[in-house]
């Protein structure tokens, strides 16, 4: 069952959806948006289970590119180009695989058509360990996570999911969810024989990251035999955040081909 995804609109011209990562949000994209505006509507979304859009007891890839193929169907209403990062990545890679006619191209942010070595596991307990309900401040939420999660950057993302809520501060991402389901998001669906997706293609990599490796080119050019592969240096997984000067030129560079 699809769910109605939560999103924000800015520019215009050709389309572009925005697909956040695990623990992300559509305001992560919100300094990109805004670069591309004025040459490219943005619609960038909260995927199930994250930011405001609706939980759902299921998150896999396949639910979370029908998610995307219902969005693009009534907000877009033709093809669109694609952009997803790591989880997003994923899933918008399903659903160029599934449904090619709704993706004019294809931008995949640091991850690869396989299953992704991660410590994600990690914060998503660190997160749930953390009690909230004594919580008054984001900044109480952060110290605790600082326990286990020792990079300050990664703990500022995190708290990100931090909201108000009726009851208090709770967490924005259905954890309970994203646990049940967590090996189908560090995997990567099997892909019938002879699938592939023809249309333009671009992944970027962050230099400092090892979710892309070289035995994945392979797959990335079975899959997808229009794609190029592009690295940012001094970038890791998050390379729109880190290198956003860099990602932006060569993200403008394909959206122009």
């Amino acid at each position: 069952m699809t769910v109605d995804l939560v999103f924000d609109d800015r520019g215009a011209g050709p389309p572009l959806v925005v697909l956040h990562g695990l623990f992300g949000a559509k305001r992560n994209w919100a300094t990109i948006a805004k670069a591309l505006a004025p040459r490219h509507r943005v619609l960038t979304v909260d995927l199930r289970n994250h930011g405001a859009s609706p939980w759902n007891a299921v998150h896999d890839y396949p639910a979370l590119a029908g998610d995307v193929a219902r969005f693009i169907h009534t907000h877009v209403g033709g093809p669109a180009a694609v952009l997803g990062h790591s989880m997003g990545g994923k899933a918008a890679m399903v659903l160029a695989l599934e449904e090619p006619d709704l993706v004019e191209r294809l931008i995949v942010v640091d991850i690869a058509p396989a299953p992704s070595r991660t410590t994600l596991i990690d914060a998503l307990q660190a997160m749930k360990n953390v009690p909230l309900a004594t919580c008054t401040r984001r900044t109480e939420a952060e110290t605790a996570l600082a326990e286990s999660i020792p990079d300050p950057a990664v703990r500022a993302f995190l708290v990100q999911n931090v909201k108000t809520g009726p009851h208090g501060l709770a967490w924005a991402v259905n954890l309970e969810a994203v646990e049940r389901n967590f090996p189908a998001i560090v995997g990567f669906p099997d892909v019938a024989a002879g699938r592939t997706f023809p249309g333009p293609t671009l992944f970027v990599v962050g230099e400092r990251s090892d979710y892309v490796r070289p035995e994945h080119h392979a797959a990335i050019h079975r899959l997808f035999p229009a794609a190029t592969i592009e690295v940012v240096a001094g970038a890791g997984h998050w390379v729109h955040a880190e290198a956003p000067e860099a990602f932006l030129a060569v993200l403008s560079g394909f959206l122009a081909a």
